[in-house]
């Protein structure tokens, strides 16, 4: 008995343990950056150079703003994935200020404005669905040159840094800790050291980390502290708990003590979510509050007619004996399907294929719950003695502000030269001038809403830097006018795709920042503001999500929002139609996935795949839809957020009706028969992770690409996955990429051993099927890649980060790798220029010289210095000396003469080279051969 019991134990561990995935430790990762430093070093593609190709207006997320306080035209900008920015012209340029830094994910930032010191807490400070994780504290003592890694590795997520005015060497560090799961590195940290060592100050639980910190302006030995338990998962957040408090330190944050409890006057238990804090003195301090307690239940008004909830407990017979035009205008007003009538309804229940609840439970959806719960909301609260006793400021709910996710919020403001002046944000930027008993909306039309940072200038009245989810606005009177300030790309994509006109169009949905394209020909210029006309277009609002172009006239267009809010538009002529199928009557509520999953299918462009928990298809662009699945996930879970959904679609182009889906709880399956069977396929693969891809090749009709993604259970570990056998069995081609998260595969449209994969921190290339990975570098940043596509006639690569809009670079050189692998050194064609009489001339005195330029791309098998040779027929034009890595190279060649070249060139050729306004001598029009070894190319000046 005791050995079956054994037996048993340890078969459920077995399974528990495949099941249930662990979260990534401080360790591995450290390892994986260090590991990810050393590959970056070696790899072959680091000098393949990426462009970015916007677009700017639109923003990523700011999380915080810190400014000069001897010179407010100069400050820094963190944003949530897209890294640290500077500005010394009131926000009129950017400069990045992280590229060379391990991560983009940032979640609080403080300057030391005398010594040129700057800290990091990486991870992002809000707990959304794509609130990235970072790696600890990060300090440049240089101002932004190089970063040094000071710790608290396993943090993840930061919500404040204080610097000591008068020690620059202490500094306070409000830890959130996981957000997926529980850790003991949460609460408040010190250093006295300049992050040499670090102290906890302040532990509450391994749930209950601290979101702000507010110090005294009149005495930096004084500071208050919000802590905030949160967890979230996939299926649900749980953004409140007894741990969410309010903390005082009166020697520095060297100890600290709640004063927020019983009888204060500050709300208490299970219900108090994130807290944002404004000290104004040493006594007088604002505390914005989440209120997750419900409010009081309202008296039901009674409606005419029929009501949803009429139909939950109603009997049969009383269902049958309602008055048929009474019904009718129940399902009219409701956007019924025009086929359900009272007599068709009525049938249906007489003969028991449905019930009077159906009629109820058809207008429900899977996020009825995140969005119409009835919370208090925002509050808030003041104290004028220390934190003894709190107040709050106003009467009545502040409708609006915080809705049921204030959560994703938490920032005010108060104006040290008044204390009544107080700032708080939400959804909208409000304003109270009499200490928050009334407010005041003042955002503006160029202002996106969601705001997540301020800065109030504590010198002069009226002068607000406010960071929102569209990036930054700037006001001198107090929100009368705003100036927006977003010269710099840092939009966060979800999506991309492009089309096929020419230049061809890039096309995308970013993180509240809805749908855009452009030119792929886009180049940063300000050119725009004078004519009115930005390259990108918008074409959709709200979440931007996936993006379907009809190859057939590059004009038909499907995209949309979040959670399945779909539409179709005609670029040409502006037309559209809404895309949201909803269930039959009768059936269960579909569950969409925040970023559902559309697809075109590659045999016939007037059918339309979509995703929720099963698989729905559209013969007729989007007009109506079959379902072509039963559900393929495992079911949902209770929770708050829409779980049990599709995530990835993929058909092959061998054969229609052969497609994959993957769902959000870990499983794969396949039809072979456009859906009338479908096989789960998930095999062996670790269990309950969100599937990010399944590809079908294009090469090999039974290879199929999967990736899973565990960041939802705080496990970072790489999962890439190929099959031979339509799924049957599954390998792992992961190997050598650093733990990071994988968002997406894409298999190169000309080399069948070519594989692309964009993790949670940069992008990977493998030319032998995943064998080996080498990492891209130049031009792109440490930065979550989200999607990838590749436009086939221009064998352009595109990325979509989520943090620093979109990159491209061509990949022609690559797509050829088996042909020169083994070569010592590989010269690659030289594209042609057109002379110009206008080289080296300069328009006026006042404008730059305009130089030509080309780039001669060589693959070398190790690293060495190459001389490269420029030769006109016989004649040696051109000597100079570079050194090579191994793998691709680019030499930046001026088509200058050298001295002795220009004189041989004249010699031999019994002409006089005239020279260049600049000074120089340039190549004629000719054909010239470029030498590098036994490596020699044609390069032709026309």
């Amino acid at each position: 008995m005791k050995k079956t019991f054994s037996l048993v134990l340890a078969l459920f561990i077995a399974v528990f343990t495949m099941n249930a995935q662990q979260a990534t430790t401080a360790n591995q990762v450290e390892n994986a950056l260090q590991q990810k430093a050393k590959l970056t070093k070696s790899s072959i593609v680091k000098n393949i150079q990426f462009t970015n190709i916007g677009p700017t207006i639109m923003s990523g997320r700011v999380v915080d703003i810190d400014v000069n306080p001897d010179n407010t035209t100069e400050f820094y900008v963190g944003y949530a994935s897209g890294g640290l920015w500077y500005t010394n012209n009131n926000g009129t340029s950017f400069t990045p200020v992280m590229d060379n830094s391990p991560t983009q994910n940032i979640g609080d930032i403080a300057v030391d404005w005398k010594n040129g010191t700057i800290w990091v807490g990486t991870g992002e400070s809000n707990s959304s669905r794509s609130s990235y994780a970072g790696i600890g504290i990060l300090k440049s003592s240089n101002r932004g040159k190089t970063w040094q890694h000071v710790g608290l590795s396993d943090s993840h997520h930061i919500g404040r840094i204080h610097i000591n005015k008068n020690n620059p060497n202490e500094v306070i560090i409000g830890v959130i800790g996981h957000l997926y799961s529980k850790n003991k590195q949460r609460g408040i940290y010190k250093t006295t050291d300049g992050g040499k060592s670090w102290k906890q100050a302040l532990y509450i639980d391994d749930m209950t980390g601290v979101i702000d910190i507010s110090v005294s302006p009149t005495n930096p030995n004084i500071m208050y502290a919000a802590s905030w338990e949160r967890m979230r998962k996939a299926w649900d957040f749980d953004g409140d708990g007894n741990g969410s408090a309010i903390y005082k330190s009166t020697d520095g944050g060297d100890s600290w003590k709640k004063v927020t409890g019983k009888g204060k006057g500050f709300p208490v238990g299970t219900g108090v979510g994130r807290i944002g804090l404004a000290a104004f003195n040493d006594n007088v301090v604002y505390a914005f509050l989440d209120n997750q307690f419900r409010r009081p239940a309202k008296p039901a008004r009674k409606s005419k007619g029929l009501q949803k909830d009429d139909f939950k407990t109603m009997s049969v017979a009383d269902f049958l004996k309602l008055d048929n035009k009474q019904l009718n205008s129940y399902l009219r007003n409701n956007r019924f399907d025009k086929k359900e009538t009272a007599t068709t309804v009525k049938a249906a229940v007489r003969n028991g294929s449905l019930k009077p609840n159906h009629l109820a439970t058809y207008l429900e959806d899977a996020n009825s719950r995140l969005f119409n719960s009835p919370v208090i909301g925002a509050e808030l609260y003041k104290s004028t003695n220390g934190g003894k006793t709190w107040k709050k400021t106003h009467k009545g709910y502040l409708d609006g502000v915080y809705s049921s996710y204030g959560y994703y919020f938490g920032i005010m403001g108060v104006s040290h030269l008044d204390q009544n002046k107080v700032y708080i944000g939400g959804v909208p930027l409000l304003k109270s001038d009499d200490g928050g008993k009334t407010f005041t909306n003042i955002g503006a039309s160029n202002m996106h809403s969601d705001h997540q940072a301020i800065w109030v200038n504590p010198k002069k009245l009226g002068h607000v830097i406010d960071g929102n989810d569209g990036g930054i606005n700037i006001t001198f009177d107090d929100g009368k006018n705003w100036s927006k300030n977003n010269p710099h790309a840092v939009g966060q994509f979800y999506a991309i795709n492009v089309d096929n006109k020419k230049p061809y169009n890039v096309y995308g949905g970013l993180q509240d920042n809805g749908v855009w394209y452009g030119s792929s020909s886009y180049r940063f210029s300000r050119g725009w503001e004078g004519n009115g006309d930005y390259p990108y277009k918008s074409i959709g609002g709200g979440d931007g999500m996936q993006v379907q172009i009809d190859s057939r006239d590059n004009e038909t267009v499907y995209s949309g929002s979040q959670f399945g809010y779909y539409f179709r538009i005609n670029l040409k002529t502006g037309k559209r139609i809404s895309i949201h199928p909803k269930h039959q009557l009768g059936d269960s509520p579909y569950r969409y996935n925040w970023q559902t999953p559309i697809l075109l299918s590659p045999h016939n462009q007037d059918i339309l795949y979509m995703g929720a928990n099963k698989l729905l298809r559209s013969m007729d662009q989007g007009v109506t839809f079959d379902v072509i699945s039963d559900d393929l996930t495992t079911g949902g879970k209770k929770g708050n957020v829409p779980y049990g959904t599709l995530t990835t679609i993929s058909e092959s182009a061998f054969q229609f009706g052969l497609i994959y889906t993957g769902s959000d709880d870990g499983l794969i399956h396949v039809t072979k028969d456009g859906g009338t069977t479908w096989k789960n396929i998930t095999g062996n693969l670790p269990k309950g992770l969100w599937i990010s891809r399944v590809i079908a090749s294009k090469f090999k009709k039974e290879r199929v690409y999967a990736t899973l993604n565990g960041y939802r259970n705080d496990d970072f570990s790489v999962y890439v996955f190929m099959s031979d056998d339509y799924g049957q069995t599954w390998k792992n081609i992961s190997s050598n990429i650093p733990t990071s998260a994988v968002n997406v595969i894409k298999e190169d449209t000309k080399n069948k051993h070519i594989l692309y994969v964009g993790t949670d921190n940069g992008l990977y290339v493998t030319f032998n099927n995943g064998s080996s990975w080498h990492p891209f570098y130049k031009g792109l940043p440490n930065v979550a890649v989200h999607d990838l596509v590749i436009q086939e006639r221009e064998n352009d690569l595109v990325v979509g980060t989520h943090g620093r809009s979109i990159y491209k670079t061509n990949i022609a050189q690559l797509q050829h790798f088996d042909k020169y692998s083994t070569k010592a050194t590989h010269l690659f064609k030289l594209a042609p220029i057109r002379y110009s009489s206008r080289w080296g001339s300069s328009w006026n005195q006042w404008s730059q010289a305009y130089t030509p330029n080309i780039n001669i791309t060589l693959f070398s098998n190790t690293t060495k210095k190459v001389a490269v040779t420029v030769y006109k027929e016989e004649t040696l034009v051109n000597t100079f000396y570079v050194s090579v890595d191994r793998g691709f190279n680019t030499i930046p060649f001026d088509l200058s003469f050298s001295k002795k070249g220009k004189k041989a060139f004249e010699k031999a050729t019994k002409t006089t080279l005239r020279a260049a306004q600049n000074g120089m001598y340039y190549l004629p029009k000719g054909t010239y051969t470029v030498k590098v070894g036994k490596e020699q190319q044609q390069l032709v000046i026309k």
